[in-house]
C-alpha cells in the first residue's frame, strides 16, 4: 500500500523521501520549506491532511564539522515551519525523522529515547544534533498546547539509491562507494576516514516504506520509535564494497578523521510491535552500487 495524495512528504527527492511510495512530493520550486507562507499555501491549496517530514540538511562528519551553524539554523527553521504550518492547517498526523545523532556523546548503550537530553551531543555534529533535538521540544509543546498528533522515528544510518555520494558531504557508506568507484576507475589507492573499528547500524532505504507505512496507520504514542538493524564494523562495510568493485589497490585508514566508536541503539519497541524484515547489508550495498553506476551522471556526488 502507498500513501495517498493527501499526505505531504517533505524532502521527497532525497534518500528518505524517495523511499516512501506515493504521497505528494513537491520540488523546492513549488514549495520552499524555509518559507512558512510558501508551505502554508501549499498545504491549504492541495488539501493536505497528513505530513511526513523527511527534509533536512544532512551530511557526513566533515560537512558537519565545517558547517555547524548552517546545519543548526536550516534544520531548526524547517522544523519550526513544518510544525506551525501543521497547526494552522489542522493536520491530522505528523511523522518526524530524527537521527541517532541526537544522543549525547557520553551515554549508556544501547541508545534509548529517554537519554536524548541527558548530555551534550558529539562535538563533530552538535549543530545538526541540537536542531534535531528541538523537534522533540516542538513535538511535546505542540501536542500539549494544540493537540497536534506527531510521532518521532529515530532511524540509524540510512543508505540506498538517491543517496548523497559526495566525498566530503555524504555519509560514510555512500562516500565509500564513490571513493571505491573513483579509485577503480583511476587505478589508485584509497584513504578511509577512521580506523575501521568504528561500529555503525545501517538501514537500507527500501525497507523504510513498509516500516513508516505501518507506523502511520498503527502507532500514535508519544514515545519515539527507534529503527535499526544490528551494528557492523566499518572495516566490514569496506570489505563488502571492495569485493563488489573487485578493487585491487591499497587501503589506508586515517584515524585522525574518526567519529564516535559506536552508537548501538535499542529498537526493541518497534521489533515488539512490528518486527521489520531488514534487507541484508550485502544485498543493500549491491543494489546501491548498481543504482549509483547506472545513474552516475545524475547522482548527487
Amino acid at each position: 500500500m502507498n500513501f495517498d495524495n493527501t499526505t505531504l512528504i517533505t524532502g521527497g527527492s532525497g534518500l528518505v523521501g524517495s523511499s516512501l511510495q506515493g504521497g505528494k512530493k513537491p520540488p523546492r520550486i513549488e514549495v520552499d520549506l524555509l518559507d512558512e507562507k510558501s508551505l502554508n499555501d501549499y498545504i491549504a491549496r492541495n488539501h493536505i491532511k497528513n505530513v511526513i517530514h523527511c527534509a533536512g540538511r544532512v551530511g557526513g562528519i566533515k560537512a558537519n564539522m565545517e558547517n555547524n551553524a548552517s546545519f543548526f539554523r536550516e534544520n531548526l527553521l524547517l522544523g519550526l515551519n513544518v510544525f506551525e504550518s501543521c497547526r494552522k492547517n489542522n493536520i491530522e498526523k505528523l511523522i518526524l525523522f530524527l537521527s541517532t545523532c541526537v544522543f549525547p556523546a557520553k551515554v549508556n548503550y544501547p541508545l534509548t529515547y529517554d537519554q536524548i537530553f541527558s548530555g551534550p551531543p558529539h562535538s563533530s555534529n552538535y549543530g545538526y544534533s541540537y536542531a534535531k533535538r528541538m523537534l522533540r521540544i516542538l513535538e511535546k509543546s505542540y501536542r500539549e498546547q494544540y493537540g497536534l498528533k506527531s510521532i518521532s522515528v529515530i532511524p540509524c544510518n540510512i543508505y540506498g539509491p538517491h543517496d548523497n555520494f559526495n566525498l566530503n558531504d555524504g555519509h560514510v557508506l555512500p562516500a565509500l562507494i564513490h571513493k571505491f568507484y573513483l579509485a577503480t576507475q583511476n587505478n589508485s589507492d584509497i584513504e578511509i576516514w577512521g580506523t575501521g573499528n568504528e561500529k555503525r547500524e545501517f538501514l537500507f532505504a527500501e525497507d523504510l516504506h513498509h516500516i513508516i507505512y505501518w507506523i502511520f496507520n498503527n502507532y500514535a504514542e508519544e514515545e519515539p520509535l527507534i529503527i535499526s538493524p544490528n551494528e557492523v564494523f566499518i572495516k566490514d562495510v569496506v570489505e563488502i564494497i571492495k569485493e563488489e568493485f573487485d578493487f585491487k589497490g591499497n587501503i589506508r585508514y586515517n584515524g585522525e578523521m574518526s567519529g564516535q566508536l559506536k552508537k548501538p541503539s535499542d529498537s526493541s519497541r518497534l521489533n515488539e510491535l512490528f518486527n521489520p524484515n531488514y534487507t541484508p547489508l550485502e544485498i543493500g550495498i549491491k543494489k546501491t552500487i548498481n543504482w549509483f553506476m547506472e545513474n552516475y551522471e545524475r547522482a548527487r556526488k
